[in-house]
């Protein structure tokens, strides 16, 4: 089964609660993209205490563009996510990528992953598979906002990843709508983040259920 999973872009845990009361209502998980002004040109909300809402239904994934990927991590696996997803681009070694996987673990993740901006190179990711539960490839040119187009040459790059590595959980992030879910569901993704396409539609429950169709259908 495919999922179609809703993003939160929270200035603010009041706009985190506020855009979840609405997400929530329909969506079974819930990916929150994080920001620091370094690795992302945005800032966005960081956890300092407060807890995720109705974390027994919803799985949280947290999408971490930040320069700290560790901390920030494991400052959302108390605040309750479960998927934790740090960019390869923001570590600076083998140890540092491992030592984040296991802190955000021990800590209660029940998976972790990299995320591969659009020009980073396929193999870089290749030592780290075997403990990685899902590679979340951006199909945008630049991070940091929604609403930025879909780049066609994530298409071809998602088929090749799936070739090299067809075992592995392939999330697609950035400008997908109902055209490019089939696209890079047809290359081989199975996860697909949606932005702007949901959250600024006047009905994000019916676009929702038209793309979860439409990617179950490819």
């Amino acid at each position: 089964m495919r999922e179609v999973i809703p993003t939160i872009v929270p200035e603010s845990f009041a706009d985190l609660i506020a855009k979840q009361s609405v997400l929530g209502a329909f969506a079974s998980a819930i990916h929150i993209d994080v920001a620091d002004g370094v690795f992302a040109p945005n800032m966005t909300w960081l956890p300092s205490g407060e807890e995720l809402p109705d974390t027994g239904r919803i799985v949280y994934e947290a999408h971490l563009m930040v320069s700290t990927p560790l901390d920030v991590g494991l400052a959302f696996v108390r605040a309750g996510a479960r998927r934790i997803i740090g960019h390869i681009e923001a570590f600076g070694s083998a140890e540092t990528v491992f030592s984040a996987f296991d802190a955000w673990r021990a800590a209660g993740a029940r998976e972790v992953g990299l995320a591969l901006l659009l020009e980073t190179s396929l193999k870089a990711i290749e030592p780290y598979l075997s403990r990685c539960d899902v590679v979340n490839m951006m199909t945008i040119a630049t991070i940091g906002r929604q609403g930025i187009p879909f780049d066609a040459r994530s298409i071809a790059r998602i088929e090749q990843f799936h070739i090299m590595f067809p075992n592995v959980t392939i999330a697609v992030d950035g400008g997908e709508n109902e055209e490019h879910i089939a696209q890079t569901g047809r290359a081989g993704a199975t996860r697909f983040v949606v932005g702007s396409a949901i959250a600024q539609a006047a009905d994000p429950r019916a676009v929702y259920s038209q793309l979860l169709e439409r990617a179950n259908a490819v």
